[in-house]
């Protein structure tokens, strides 16, 4: 398994749109494995998904951001 953030959380991003993650456990592993070695667009995905956690956003709002924050973090590095 990678220790690269951006790996991590795109495993656990891919895990969550597959329902095998729950939203707190989303919330919970991210801030566990953070934002050091993303770069600023990745962590500015990283921070919209946080916040659209918080804002407690419908499903189907979430999954797009959670899409848009797995590109992000695809195409970043």
């Amino acid at each position: 398994m990678s220790t690269r953030p951006d790996d991590r959380l795109v495993t656990l991003i891919s895990q969550w749109l597959a329902r095998h993650v729950a939203d707190d456990e989303l919330r919970r592993q991210i801030d566990e494995i953070g934002v050091v070695g993303l770069d600023a667009e990745q962590r500015e995905a990283v921070d919209e998904l946080l916040a659209a956690l918080d804002e407690g956003s419908a499903r189907g709002a979430l999954e797009r951001t959670a899409r848009e924050t797995l590109e992000a973090l695809a195409l970043g590095g």
